[in-house]
């Protein structure tokens, strides 16, 4: 019953009209399956106000204050962990692969404080682009239990949602992240690529995609080969020029 309910949703979405039936369908969709909470948001950029980011979403009275004023952005494992998935994950379980993190400690403190304001576990689920993560779709509250299928199912909910409030709330930004390009970048070099844009080293970029600078240094020549510049500054250019960047 419940998984013909999301097959029903993804067929009803090109046939919604506009931001507020869109997300009102949505959210009744979300609180028969038990979801007390949900965002929606565009990938976080190392230039954008965290608060800007949330394309649509209800969260618990005070925790986007509260995650703001305790700066949570940059040590949610949710949200570090999206630089690693391909598909959806649960909250509860990123925790494990950040054992060996400095930040362990705040990360945990984090998850706690999340579930004393009624965030006690929930899911993540990555949108991905031509260029890497453009967004993700979040759903949280009491515990609830997906199969396999129904994750599957969300997968494509969240990417659907995504580009259906983009282009309502910013057709210039949906056209720049749908124009097709001829160079084929992997997610993660388009991910290095966007920082390289923001003005970051590769130990910056590094410590934000959790790996090395030796392996953006490789992650950088691979780009400058595909795209077939001569160096940083160039292939930045080229990236502008083909809509890459922005």
């Amino acid at each position: 019953m419940k998984i013909n309910l999301l097959v029903q949703f993804l067929a009803l979405i090109d046939e919604l009209r506009g931001r507020h039936e869109t997300t009102a369908e949505f959210e009744r969709l979300l609180a028969f399956y038990g979801f007390d909470y949900y965002g929606l948001f565009k990938a976080m950029r190392p230039a954008e106000a965290p608060e800007n980011l949330l394309l649509a979403g209800h969260w618990p009275v005070g925790w986007p204050e509260t995650y703001l004023r305790k700066r949570y952005m940059h040590v949610d494992p949710t949200v570090r962990y999206l630089g690693y998935a391909q598909a959806g994950f649960r909250w509860r379980d990123t925790l494990g692969a950040f054992r060996a993190s400095p930040h362990r400690k705040r990360m945990e403190r984090m998850m706690v404080d999340a579930r004393h304001n009624g965030l006690e576990d929930g899911y993540m689920f990555p949108v991905h682009g031509r260029r890497g993560l453009i967004g993700s779709l979040s759903l949280g509250g009491r515990p609830v239990e997906l199969e396999s299928v129904e994750l599957a199912l969300f997968e494509g909910i969240a990417r659907r949602l995504y580009w259906k409030l983009v282009q309502a709330i910013d057709p210039d930004m949906a056209a720049r992240l749908s124009a097709v390009v001829d160079v084929e970048l992997t997610r993660r070099e388009m991910e290095a690529l966007g920082l390289l844009a923001e003005g970051m080293t590769s130990h910056d970029i590094g410590r934000v995609l959790g790996i090395s600078s030796h392996t953006v240094d490789w992650y950088m020549n691979g780009i400058q080969e595909k795209l077939g510049a001569r160096n940083r500054h160039h292939a930045i250019a080229i990236a502008f020029r083909l809509g890459l960047v922005s």
